[in-house]
């Protein structure tokens, strides 16, 4: 196959004794004879090319004349050919003629040549740098309209040559071959042919550059970015720094991929460039001239796709902000992603990560905004501040919740810079800080937090210095006006305080009955203040102390707990009061579980009240179901093997440690040395009461009340009893009512499976977990055999299908219990 080429012009005239040459050294070929006379015609071959000008003053007969004797040469036996002269031939031939014989010679079967001989000669040709002049080639013929098909046939050999190689030696390649190696190499050749081209534009000339940016975006499609622009990007950021002709090539090279390849190779600059400035430098106005790359830059990255870094989204949104055509799309970023965030469907259907992502590039697009267009949009980001606000404060999830609160107050105050800003109170964590960070443009020489040794005390050398003796003072009294001072004379600051120093606390005397605790409680008596106080802190260990007494009250006790207002500052009061309450419980199950069951779904109360029964429920379900340790042990750190629960809302990462102790408590250990603790078995106190806290929970989820609506818009607290019953349940291993509270409980996941609240789902999943981990195998297979295929149908749905993470690992883990079910029944003999 003869590459094409312009015809011969006044430079490329047929060479009479070329053509001559090249005619013996086919004959000699074809006859097959070996010597010192075939190596003689070849050698001719090489210096008739050399009397020529070289493989570029080849005409279009020459190179069809030259690739007969390059195909002739593969054809004939490896005794026709003098080693060493062959190859030249070769690598001093036209070097796309030269490439496209090699290749087909590598996939024919009736080559002369051994395929590990063709692989040396490509390893040369790759060696001595021929393909940059390859590319060149082509770049000059395209310059004068080549052939296209011929172009796209060469493409393709470019750039699978590792492929072609691999599937021909079996893997057995030379390192060279290796993609690893091969791309940066090719890399390195499109950097000698752009340095030709630049040249070329310098002296006057036209040239090509189409066929380079085929070659980059063909690579970058092929999932080599990392490879070739590793070696480029670098490269054309120094060389456009400050020469004009070399940000033209390098626009002109991306301008020209293809729209098919072009989101891979734009992915890939944004990726590597060290800067939005870098980025500007080497795609210019890409976006404006380009439909595909405006779609990739403004749609997908920022909307479709949710896994790159903070770096990405600063490259990319500070590339649209620096220049005045492309601010335009960035303005209309901002709102798409605005419109986005402020939607209640998205808030609810799109994964956390997602979620953060779009903040991330809210708050990035935020920090590039002038003056004018923030007036220019300001009640456009008011409604969507608003509207974004209520959605994600209403969510079920804290991070989300979070994250509206920073967007918002960042948004706020971009709008009201003269007057007053929103603020939250939240605890602010590293994903927080990092969220306020990019609202600031910090440039490099600015002082940032966190700061080394040295620059902190460069920092405080710009303080005023105040000697440590008069620290106290200067802080205490600042410095008055003249007008003032008079005044200051007058104020009180001259009187001698009192002499307090022999001053003893008043203790009060802590309540002795449980009785004398309703009635400081109750209000009766609630007008001392400390004895309140005191009464709060004592209340647990008196109910403990004395459980007959509790039992006679327990009921009334539990209902003033429920209702128990803080009316003073006293340092941990919902713990106090929580605990409490967990201790009525405990020492009177069944009468105080019934009472507050009944009250969770009761009028007049607030959601936070509702939480907290289910929390006291929890915690006392789990001081019931362990067992007291007594017993011997040399070891005097032992800890107590029970189940921590963190009643905290990210309950996923609750229940992996729930599940985790389990699996903990069921492997077996052999263990040297010291003894361990020496369990002493006691019966589940949980055991007769189970039902008693569960049953009641699952009854009337399903019946909204005129201010309660677990099926409405109250899903945190549907999430809180969904994993509340999912404890239960896993609480409740070994109890008669096991059984029926696993059935119960299947079919209240099946009703609400499809829940919109991924926190809810999250909780339904915990209670798949917790009902194969704690109903016996064979009374799940006996009862429920046909809810379990039903549920394995569904998992494997949540598991491909749910936007959340958390959901599909829950899922996952309930699919991998379920085999682990399975093999258990299939090994126990019938």
């Amino acid at each position: 196959m003869a590459a094409a080429a312009a015809p011969p012009g006044p430079g490329l005239v047929l060479d009479p004794g070329l053509e001559l040459v090249l005619r013996e050294a086919v004959a000699a070929l074809g006859r097959a004879g070996a010597g010192e006379g075939l190596a003689a015609a070849l050698g001719a071959v090489r210096g008739a090319l050399a009397a020529v000008g070289g493989p570029a003053a080849l005409g279009e007969r020459e190179r069809a004349l030259f690739g007969a004797f390059l195909r002739s040469l593969v054809r004939a036996p490896s005794a026709a050919r003098p080693e060493g002269v062959w190859q030249c031939c070769f690598l001093e031939g036209p070097p796309g003629l030269v490439f496209c014989v090699l290749l087909e010679a590598l996939g024919s079967a009736g080559s002369g040549l051994d395929p590990r001989e063709i692989v040396g000669v490509l390893e040369q040709f790759l060696q001595e740098g021929r393909v940059s002049a390859l590319l060149w080639e082509v770049c000059q013929q395209q310059a004068q309209a080549g052939c296209l098909e011929l172009q796209e046939a060469l493409l393709n050999k470019i750039v699978c040559l590792p492929e072609h190689v691999s599937n021909k030696l079996q893997g057995k390649n030379p390192s060279v071959f290796f993609p690893q190696n091969y791309f940066p190499l090719l890399g390195d050749a499109i950097l000698r042919v752009l340095e030709k081209i630049s040249d070329s534009l310098r002296g006057g000339l036209d040239c090509s550059i189409s066929f380079v940016s085929h070659v980059l975006g063909k690579v970058c499609i092929h999932g080599r970015q990392k490879e070739i622009l590793g070696v480029l990007v670098p490269r054309l950021t120094d060389l456009t720094k400050s020469d004009c002709i070399w940000q033209r090539i390098c626009w002109r090279l991306v301008e020209c991929v293809p729209d098919r390849w072009m989101e891979a190779v734009v992915f890939g600059f944004v990726q590597r460039a060290s800067g939005a400035d870098v980025l500007s430098r080497l795609l210019g106005n890409l976006v404006v001239k380009n439909k595909k790359a405006q779609f990739v830059v403004t749609q997908k990255i920022l909307l479709l796709q949710y896994g790159h870094t903070t770096a990405v989204l600063q490259n990319l949104l500070g590339y649209l902000s620096l220049d005045g055509l492309r601010r335009t799309l960035l303005l209309r970023v901002l709102q798409e992603l605005l419109e986005t965030w402020s939607s209640s469907s998205a808030v609810k259907h799109s994964p956390a990560e997602q979620q953060l992502y779009i903040s991330k590039a809210i708050l990035i697009c935020l920090s590039h905004l002038k003056e004018p267009e923030i007036e220019s949009c300001r009640q456009e980001l008011l409604t969507s501040m608003m509207e974004g606000m209520k959605c994600h404060l209403d969510s079920s999830l804290p991070q989300l919740r979070r994250l509206g609160m920073v967007v918002a107050e960042s948004i706020s105050l971009k709008i009201n810079t003269e007057g007053p800003v929103l603020k939250f109170e939240y605890e602010e964590d590293d994903e927080t800080r990092e969220l306020k960070s990019l609202l600031v443009q910090t440039p490099s020489f600015c002082v940032v937090p966190n700061l080394p040794d040295d620059e902190s005390e460069k920092a405080g050398a710009a303080l005023p210095l105040v000697p440590e003796s008069n620290e106290k003072s200067h802080t205490a009294a600042p410095v008055m006006p003249d007008e003032e001072s008079d005044a200051e004379l007058d104020s009180d600051d001259d009187l001698i305080p009192y002499d307090m120093s022999e001053d003893k606390e008043l203790k009060i005397k802590a309540p002795v009955y449980i009785r004398d605790c309703i009635e400081v409680l109750s209000g009766s008596r609630s007008e001392d203040v400390d004895k309140w106080e005191t009464t709060v802190m004592t209340l647990e260990s008196l109910v403990r102390k004395n459980p007959a007494a509790t039992r006679e009250v327990s009921v009334e006790l539990a209902k003033i707990l429920l209702h128990l207002e803080e009316k003073t500052c006293i340092e941990g009061f919902v713990d106090l009061r929580q605990r409490a309450q967990v201790a009525v419980l405990t020492t009177d199950p069944i009468p105080v579980a019934k009472y507050l069951t009944s009250q969770f779904y009761s009028l007049n109360y607030s959601l936070r009240q509702r939480m907290d029964i289910l929390d006291v429920l929890v915690l006392a379900a789990q001081e019931l179901s362990c067992p007291k340790f007594h017993g011997k042990t040399k070891h005097s750190g032992a800890q107590k093997p029970c189940i921590q629960l963190l009643l905290g809302s990210d309950s996923s990462k609750d229940w992996r440690k729930i599940v985790d102790e389990r699996i903990k408590s069921k492997t077996r250990r052999f263990y040297m040395g010291q003894s361990h603790v020496e369990l002493a078995s006691h019966p589940n106190k949980f055991n007769s009461v189970a039902g008693y806290f569960f049953f009641p929970l699952i009854q009337h989820f399903d019946r909204p009340l005129t201010t309660f609506d677990l099926l409405g818009e109250d899903h945190l607290v549907l999430g809180r009893l969904v994993h509340t019953l999912a404890i239960l349940m896993y609480l409740a291993v070994n109890t008669v009512a096991v059984t029926a509270m696993g059935k119960a409980l299947l079919e209240f996941v099946w009703t609400l499976r499809f829940h919109t609240d991924s926190y809810v789902r999250q909780g339904l999943l915990s209670c798949i977990s917790s009902l194969l981990l704690s109903v016996p195998a064979e009374q799940m297979l006996a009862d429920m055999t046909e809810e379990l295929l039903e549920t394995q149908s569904w998992l494997g749905d949540v598991m491909e299908k749910d936007p959340d993470g958390d959901c599909r690992r829950l899922a996952l883990q309930n699919l991998l219990l379920m085999e682990n079910l399975k093999k258990k029944l299939e090994d126990v003999p019938s």
